[in-house]
């Protein structure tokens, strides 16, 4: 691991010490202000107003509460307002004049951080695919054949992601119960989460990108919830893979990490186990340092760490997804989605899904003394934690969360489709 040894320290206190958001962070955000949605910096435990600050960038790319303008803008003019933002911060004689556009976070609604074009979800850590293959089928070939060469991955439902905090609505699909000839309309019983970071594409592409190129077209990363429906997901996987099982939502915390934070954090590729095509190659690190845990708390109940894992489990880098994923011309736009798949390390306390944690639910959950069943109950609040450490300083995500709420109720005609079906 490479790490910076000291950060550079705010006149704003609470920027310095024990906080996710120090100077050398400066994650983008939405807020809402008085007056409307607003492009925010998370610093400390404020929030700064961008576009009320001289900030020395063209206000047109800062005009709309999405990230999305200024991210298609480019590299240059990120760094140009990191650099600026940073300088006003940390320069005593830019208070008087930035001071007044800081806002407390505590209690601050949060937006998308960014109008979300498309997402794809891939399945990149290798204890994880492990551990469900071992599930789903012979152990003793758990990794599909691919896997070892190919960065695997689906197509997700851009309008299923929301903003950290929202509440999550059990969903129905249809379940085959063992045994069972024909599958039954059910609320999933065996609703999970997975623990996730998403990679914001900045820059868009036209066919095939190299992983240097991909690797510059990142903008940032979020913290991300790819809540998945295990019992529809057995029903519905064959042959063409997730569907209905992934698509009720994917939860990002409200604040992107920008790559530049990150840079000190970097870390080499993983041993690999086969070699890999040329294309997917990468001459500099791209993976990183990246500490995450999930909390769950039952209704009424406290939160409780679950797991704890790096992003170092990692098998493909986000750049090697994106490069991937452009192979075959597939264009690239500003606001894409990039899931990295379940992160999961080697043991039961560093399981990124509650699927592991369990072993498929045959295994109870602990959690607060007692044990109940393996999967989400209603009322459960699950939370991501994330952060990179460095000697003296955090670069942390903040929190992504949502609450399990129960299944709607089915309408008059679902009811009768079902009693026809019996």
């Amino acid at each position: 691991m490479t790490s910076k040894t000291s950060c550079r320290k705010s006149w704003l206190a609470s920027a310095n010490g024990d906080t996710d958001f120090p100077v050398e962070n400066l994650p983008h955000g939405v807020f809402v202000a008085a007056d409307g949605p607003r492009l925010g910096i998370a610093i400390g435990d404020c929030v700064l107003d961008v576009a009320a600050v001289d900030h020395g960038i063209d206000p047109g790319l800062l005009a709309r509460p999405v990230w999305n303008d200024f991210m298609a803008a480019g590299p240059a003019v990120w760094a140009a307002l990191r650099h600026r933002l940073q300088d006003l911060l940390s320069d005593p004689a830019q208070r008087p004049a930035v001071e007044p556009h800081l806002r407390p976070l505590a209690g601050m609604s949060l937006l998308l951080p960014f109008a979300v074009t498309e997402y794809t979800d891939f399945y990149a850590g290798m204890h994880h695919a492990q551990n469900v293959g071992a599930l789903f089928r012979d152990p003793q070939n758990a990794l599909p054949r691919n896997w070892l060469s190919i960065p695997v991955g689906y197509n997700g439902r851009a309008s299923s992601v929301v903003v950290s905090g929202s509440d999550i609505r059990r969903p129905w699909g249809q379940i085959l119960d063992p045994g069972a000839d024909l599958p039954r309309l059910a609320p999933s019983a065996r609703f999970d989460f997975e623990l996730e970071l998403g990679a914001v594409v900045g820059l868009p592409s036209t066919g095939m990108i190299d992983t240097a190129r991909a690797f510059e077209m990142i903008f940032g990363y979020v913290l991300l919830n790819d809540w998945s429906a295990r019992d529809i997901q057995t029903w519905e996987y064959q042959p063409l893979g997730p569907f209905q099982s992934k698509a009720t939502a994917t939860t990002i915390g409200p604040w992107i990490v920008p790559r530049a934070a990150l840079e000190p954090f970097r870390i080499g590729a993983p041993q690999r186990l086969r070699p890999l095509l040329p294309y997917l190659e990468e001459a500099e690190p791209s993976r990183y340092d990246i500490g995450v845990e999930v909390l769950l708390q039952p209704e009424g109940g406290e939160a409780q760490v679950i797991t704890r894992t790096g992003a170092d489990a990692l098998y493909y880098s986000a750049a090697q997804q994106l490069c991937h994923h452009a192979l075959c011309g597939c264009a690239m736009r500003t606001g894409d989605l990039l899931g990295s798949g379940t992160i999961s390390g080697p043991d039961p306390g560093s399981y990124g899904s509650l699927l592991e944690i369990t072993r498929g639910g045959i295994e109870p959950l602990a959690l607060g003394g007692a044990e109940r069943a393996g999967f989400l109950a209603d009322g459960d609040r699950v939370t991501l934690r994330g952060a990179a450490r460095g000697k003296d300083y955090r670069i942390g995500f903040g929190t992504c969360e949502g609450r399990v709420l129960p299944a709607a109720g089915l309408p008059p005609a679902f009811q009768l489709a079902e009693e026809d079906l019996v």
